[in-house]
């Protein structure tokens, strides 16, 4: 008639979680928290500071073209939009207190040789 009852045989699935991971709902201390770490954050700083220098730049190069300013003139700027490129690389591969050094030294220094050139 019946069969007795006897206990289903348990099921193996192919989306069975690990045994190590099943029981533990609290994240490790190993691991980061989320989102860009400090040094990500530095770099990408640095590559939007080197942006805006470079945006500005190229705006104060165009009206200087528009004035007939000096080649020096001229020259200085567009040194200072390789500078601003070449930070923006130091950036990418992790070189930003290089980078904001000479960023910093470049801008100073074009703008001393924008204000001997002009006078």
């Amino acid at each position: 008639m019946s069969a007795p009852d006897q206990p289903d045989p348990p099921v193996q699935s192919d989306t069975a979680v690990p045994s190590d991971t099943a029981d533990n709902d609290t994240p490790d201390s190993d691991t980061p928290p989320p989102g860009p770490t400090p040094a990500a954050r530095a770099r990408r700083a640095r590559i939007a500071a080197a942006s805006l220098l470079m945006a500005a730049a190229a705006v104060v190069l165009a009206l200087r073209l528009a004035s007939r300013s000096s080649v020096l003139v001229v020259g200085v700027y567009g040194l200072l939009l390789i500078l601003c490129g070449g930070v923006i690389e130091l950036s990418r591969r992790g070189r930003t207190r290089l980078g904001t050094w000479l960023l910093a030294a470049g801008l100073a220094a074009a703008l001393v040789m924008d204000g001997v050139v002009l006078s």
